[in-house]
């Protein structure tokens, strides 16, 4: 017996459902969006402390479930946000350096030193999020945060000296005094970011762009006294 075509076609799968030209996973995916957007703007207002997880979903315009379909408890929120705007940040530091990699280090760390800065600073609540809040969370933030000051440092030697060190102990001596630098870099901008808590008006960003390059210039000098060069 001969089959006819329509009995040989494979069944067909149940239509998508789409909301307001979104199937469910792009749905889902705006959810998150939404939560990580909330939590940013709540985080940069009254603290990682005094914000609950009912105020990101209300903010956000997202239920309670909804929320825990994304993330298990707050600190996975902002351990979310955090690397989000850890990547978006390392991004455009990279870029920065690409666009003047072939002129001498001040030149090309006054170009990186800005784009840093531009990075965190242009919207003021990231570096709320990623400097003011991101000490003292828990453990699990804490060696995120140690994570980035690692890549940091790594990204900074690169700068100063090209390739990794054959030697180890070299190596590890050249790591050690990046990572200290970047601390301070990272404690500038602290003191920035939290100047106005002090009573002082807010600096210009200009002004830490000028801090973090007039302390990396002397970290520099140090260094080359040290290596002999």
């Amino acid at each position: 017996m001969t089959r006819s075509k329509s009995a040989a076609r494979p069944a067909e799968g149940p239509a998508r459902r789409r909301i307001r030209g979104l199937d469910a996973e792009q749905r889902s995916a705006q959810r998150r969006n939404q939560l990580l957007d909330a939590a940013t703007e709540l985080f940069a207002e009254h603290s990682y402390s005094a914000t609950s997880i009912e105020q990101i979903c209300q903010r956000a315009y997202v239920g309670t479930k909804g929320f825990y379909d994304h993330f298990d408890s707050k600190e996975a929120c902002y351990l979310a946000l955090l690397e989000q705007l850890t990547a978006q940040i390392q991004q455009r530091v990279i870029a920065g350096a690409v666009a003047v990699a072939e002129l001498d280090w001040p030149e090309r760390a006054a170009a990186v030193v800005e784009a840093f800065v531009h990075a965190i600073a242009d919207d003021p609540r990231l570096a709320k999020v990623t400097f003011g809040e991101a000490g003292g969370i828990s453990p699990t933030v804490e060696r995120m945060r140690r994570s980035n000051r690692r890549w940091a440092a790594a990204f900074l030697d690169r700068q100063w000296a090209g390739e990794p060190d054959s030697d180890a102990g070299v190596q590890r001596g050249r790591l050690a005094l990046a990572l200290a630098a970047i601390g301070g870099m990272f404690e500038l901008v602290a003191d920035w970011l939290h100047h106005h808590d002090d009573g002082g008006a807010p600096d210009a960003v200009d002004t830490l762009i000028g801090d973090l390059n007039r302390f990396l210039s002397v970290v520099h000098a140090g260094r080359k006294v040290v290596a002999g060069q």
